[in-house]
């Protein structure tokens, strides 16, 4: 009963529309109405401004890094990476916003940030360093969930393993229409870089 509870809970976490919260609160406006009409991170910065798509992120982050926390604040028997991913499918597939949500990228980051916090480190290194040579968002968080893997591959736990690969290729299927526009030369480029 408290697993139910904890993927439930955890689900319920990820499905906080932070990016539609605080486009409203900012701004006045549903983020989904405007730019890519994705209610993920990088939409809230090109909609919304840096500041405001800072808290976007940081929300995003902290719903997955709360979710996967989840096992050990209610003391519940199961892997934290699991509680995490149920996050991240409400962050994708949130019951607060109709059901469609953001890419998974910041919020698999936040499950990262708890229990693989190195590679939560080294894996923002890796978006910065691939942002600023593709000069790509999209291209650069699917690179950097590639990145993912393969450190998982060489620390030898077989959980965050299959976890990362599981959201790898989710977030780069989340991604297809980014990668379409990537091939066309239509996807928009980061200006500041």
């Amino acid at each position: 009963m408290l697993i139910a509870l904890l993927i439930i809970l955890a689900y319920l976490i990820g499905s906080i529309p932070s990016g539609l919260i605080v486009g409203k609160l900012a701004k006045g406006i549903d983020i989904r109405e405007h730019g890519s009409g994705n209610l993920g991170a990088t939409n809230a910065f090109r909609t919304l401004g840096v500041k405001a798509g800072s808290v976007v992120i940081a929300g995003d982050i902290l719903k997955g890094t709360l979710a996967t926390a989840l096992p050990f604040l209610m003391h519940v028997d199961i892997h934290p990476l699991l509680a995490g991913v149920f996050a991240v499918l409400g962050h994708v597939f949130p019951i607060f916003a109709k059901f469609k949500g953001g890419k998974a990228v910041a919020t698999s980051g936040g499950v990262l940030l708890f229990y693989a916090p190195l590679l939560f480190i080294t894996m923002v290194a890796v978006f910065f360093i691939f942002l600023y040579l593709t000069k790509f968002v999209s291209l650069s968080s699917m690179l950097t969930g590639i990145y993912t893997v393969i450190y998982s591959f060489f620390v030898h736990d077989t959980y965050l393993l299959i976890v990362v690969t599981l959201l790898t290729i989710f977030v780069i299927y989340r991604h297809r229409a980014n990668i379409k526009r990537i091939i066309n030369k239509t996807e928009p480029k980061v200006k500041w870089l």
